[in-house]
């Protein structure tokens, strides 16, 4: 069974307390029975270790994301059609988006339990550094959805890298990323490819090289399912290396090197 299909099946009870399991509760309407179908967790069992990961990154992803909207005192029609349209490129069933708008929902009132998500989510990922950064980049694409990143979302965010134990650093990175890709309706520019690769044009050949080496691992869809990425959620990874992909391809014959 997928995480998804425990998490409907009840057995959630037993995978996931804490915040991520009230929320995402709530998210359904009612509080989720640890007795129903007899489901035990043993902790070495991996499968199960996999499913808490998935559902703690689904969770607060939403959650967080409607957080994050909601910083600068309201939450616009961009910002909303933002969520709907990550919610589009995972493909996720109806089930799914109707679960991922209630947790939206969630991370916008105002007693949101943001640190102890946020704290929760940390336990359950670990050391996986690959969903950290692919959490913090879903987070950035919220923040820009309005067109321009507000003080308050700007100090949130910072905030959040601070309790997951994302260095502060990567998150200009981070958002100069995002920015490009909602600027690329109109086609990506040399500009854009720069930013998408986390680098200036006065970079070395050589650290363009290793900057897109270095991204295109940091995405490699298996590798992030690996570490416990939702596979709905491969679909935004896969997105990710392919606007990789072309930003040093255009970066490379702008520049004439192999």
């Amino acid at each position: 069974m997928s995480w998804w299909g425990k998490v409907i099946g009840g057995t959630l009870g037993f995978m996931m307390g804490g915040p991520i399991g009230a929320v995402l509760g709530a998210s359904f309407g009612h509080n989720f029975d640890r007795g129903l179908n007899g489901f035990s967790e043993s902790p070495g069992d991996s499968h199960n270790k996999q499913y808490r990961i998935q559902t703690a990154f689904f969770t607060a992803s939403f959650s967080v994301m409607g957080h994050v909207c909601k910083a600068d005192g309201k939450v616009t029609s961009d910002e909303i059609s933002v969520a709907n349209q990550v919610m589009d490129h995972m493909e996720l069933s109806p089930d799914q988006k109707k679960t991922a708008r209630a947790l939206f929902e969630e991370g916008k009132k105002s007693d949101f339990p943001l640190d102890e998500i946020l704290g929760q989510l940390r336990s359950e990922i670990g050391h996986r550094l690959t969903l950290r950064r692919m959490f913090m980049e879903i987070q950035c694409l919220a923040a820009w959805a309005d067109g321009r990143v507000h003080p308050q979302e700007k100090k949130l965010l910072l905030h959040v890298c601070d309790v997951i134990g994302f260095n502060r650093h990567e998150l200009d990175m981070l958002l100069e990323s995002a920015r490009s890709g909602f600027q690329q309706t109109r086609g990506m520019s040399v500009e854009d490819a720069y930013r998408t690769l986390g680098i200036s044009n006065h970079s070395t050949d050589a650290e363009v090289k290793k900057a897109y080496r270095r991204l295109m691992s940091q995405h490699h869809p298996d590798k992030l399912v690996s570490k416990g990425l939702p596979e709905e959620m491969v679909k935004l990874a896969t997105e990710k290396t392919h606007e990789i992909r072309k930003a040093y391809e255009m970066i490379r014959k702008q520049r004439n090197f192999k």
